[in-house]
């Protein structure tokens, strides 16, 4: 069988392969990943029971989402591109104890062995950093079991997203490196919506995703000008 064509940016795994070191740092680079995960999970949680759950984290990074659905019962499998990355998730669970089962490969190689296999994705803060983000949901369908449901949270593409993500939060408070972010990537609602749809998808929620980087606190609701979170089902 031929290999899919591998959906990454060079640019953007050495980018975060860098960061691998200090993922798990509250007070590093990954700082804002840290005050939100909890508003990521929750907005899991209230709609899938995760105990007991299969539970792919799709781009899992150094695998701070993977643990904190783990901590919550969900059986996780965790895959990102970036092997400093699946190193130092692999690592950290020496440190919590807990038990994620991550792989250096892509949703697209993932579909291959697995397919129908998980009762729910997750895919966060992801599909704006990769080439061909309607790849990356077509492979999420077809891992999904019928029923199963996919959870995004990405960036809307507008001047105030480009103000807060860019602008304020690498160049002005610094609170992400230089170059994280690419506005041309960032994706409207619609956008996203004509993909899953595409992908056989049902869009059930769009939802705002407010982060204060000074309380260092994040909620879900209220608009989706910056960061939004969608939640998708696989037909039965």
């Amino acid at each position: 069988m031929t290999e899919p064509a591998l959906n990454a940016d060079p640019l953007e795994l050495g980018r975060f392969n860098q960061l691998a070191a200090r993922w798990w740092d509250p007070q590093g680079e990954s700082r804002p990943l840290h005050d939100i995960n909890p508003a990521r999970l929750g907005y899991i949680a209230e709609r899938l029971p995760l105990p007991g759950a299969r539970v792919l984290d799709l781009g899992c990074g150094g695998g701070l989402l993977s643990e904190a659905l783990a901590a919550a019962g969900a059986e996780v499998t965790g895959i990102d591109l970036g092997a400093e990355l699946i190193d130092v998730a692999r690592l950290h669970l020496l440190e919590s104890g807990l038990s994620v089962d991550y792989r250096q490969c892509s949703a697209e190689a993932l579909v291959a062995e697995l397919p129908g296999h998980f009762d729910a994705i997750a895919c966060m803060e992801m599909i704006e950093h990769v080439p061909d983000p309607a790849s990356v949901i077509r492979a999420a369908a077809a891992l999904l079991k019928p029923g199963g449901q996919l959870f995004l949270s990405t960036l809307n593409r507008t001047p105030r997203a480009f103000a807060v993500a860019i602008v304020g939060a690498e160049y002005i408070a610094r609170l992400l490196p230089r170059g994280t972010h690419r506005y041309e990537r960032f994706i409207r609602p619609s956008e996203l919506a004509a993909w899953l749809r595409e992908a056989g998808l049902q869009l059930g929620d769009v939802s705002g995703l407010q982060y204060n980087p000074l309380s260092r606190r994040a909620r879900v609701g209220g608009g989706v000008a910056v960061n939004y979170l969608a939640a998708a089902r696989k037909p039965t």
